[in-house]
């Protein structure tokens, strides 16, 4: 159940913003998100994460490269990411890469481990579809060995066998903290299960509380591996402004360009402003005045029996303005009042 420890973070795909008329270059939004991650330290905010991507608008592709850079730029921020795409990656180099940024950030580093909703990087890294679940099953349990064993003798169909190998530099015992992130299938909440991972719930769209037999079943098969309780974390959209009618109007110009395009790539539902409307008052989208959106991160956090909630704060060409006072006000107003109603309001059903 949620306590007074209830963690708050943000997530970033880097996407492009704009500074009034203009669009930021890819190389400028790399520099915002610098500065947006301090901006988060500064207001107390407990993770960042950035995500793995290969399309137009987005600058996300180096994910270890910009937490090394946000490493140096912070002080006690956790560095995250949303989500690392391990079917498309080498264990072995994402070892050096996390193990680096760990002893960069003195121990702050983390990681989402999933296996991509966006499949660009598939072919650009020359894999094959076919082999989308084999590419996680495998690349997982050899990236959960090297965090956990110090020397890994393994082999399998995805890469080359590795023979007693020990990677340096070394990772803190045990490895840094890991999670899998689910967009709704039942056999992903059992993977997280069976390996002791704790899970983040990939919840964009339709009421929250669907996920609630997501939930149930890896608690069940948590009991079930011989594993204590872990926590159970969950990504939405979202902006945070003064106003609820500020928030709606502002996310909603820039929200539907990017769902209609979603609609046309992946067959998502069609963003009609009655859509829209259902998403902030029932739906995954967490859009509103602080009160607005502290209300409700502390209703589905019962509901769902969540230790964490991380707000993906950027979206295509949302002002540079927009986006630092949403990471000002989820620091400064919203942490603490969810926190405060957490405390003391009874559990959902």
């Amino acid at each position: 159940m949620p306590t007074a420890a209830f963690e708050l973070g943000l997530n970033s795909f880097g996407d492009v913003a704009t500074d009034g008329d203009r669009v930021l270059s890819d190389a400028e939004t790399v520099r915002l998100i610098v500065e947006e991650a301090r901006l988060a330290d500064s207001v107390g905010l407990d993770v960042f994460s950035v995500g793995e991507h290969y399309r137009e608008g987005h600058t996300d592709s180096a994910t270890p490269v910009l937490l090394a850079a946000i490493a140096t730029a912070t002080e006690r921020i956790r560095l995250g990411t949303s989500v690392t795409v391990l079917s498309t990656n080498d264990p072995v180099r994402l070892y050096h890469e996390f193990s680096t940024l760990d002893a960069v950030s003195h121990g702050r580093a983390q990681l989402v481990l999933g296996r991509a909703s966006a499949t660009e990087s598939f072919p650009l890294f020359g894999y094959d579809l076919a082999d989308y679940e084999r590419l996680f099953e495998e690349k997982l349990d050899l990236f959960l060995r090297l965090q956990r064993e110090d020397r890994v003798t393994w082999s399998g169909t995805v890469r080359s066998p590795l023979v007693e190998q020990r990677l340096h530099p070394r990772m803190r015992p045990g490895g840094i903290p890991t999670w899998i992130g689910v967009g709704g299938s039942p056999g992903s909440v059992v993977r997280a299960a069976r390996h002791g991972l704790p899970l983040m719930l990939a919840i964009i769209g339709g009421r929250p509380q669907r996920f609630a037999g997501h939930v149930d079943l890896y608690l069940r098969a948590l009991a079930q591996f011989g594993h204590p309780a872990l926590p159970i974390g969950q990504h939405s959209l979202g902006l945070v402004a003064d106003t609820d009618e500020q928030a709606r109007e502002t996310w909603w110009r820039h929200w539907q360009p990017v769902v209609a395009k979603i609609q046309r790539e992946r067959g998502f539902y069609h963003p009609t402003r009655e859509r829209y409307e259902a998403e902030l008052d029932g739906g995954a989208l967490f859009v509103g005045s602080p009160e607005t959106v502290a209300q409700k991160i502390a209703t589905v956090a019962r509901d769902l029996r969540l230790s964490r909630f991380d707000l993906k704060y950027d979206i295509m060409h949302l002002p540079r303005q927009a986006r630092a006072r949403s990471i000002e006000l989820l620091g400064r107003e919203v942490a603490p009042r969810v926190r405060e109603l957490l405390a003391t309001e009874p559990a959902h059903v």
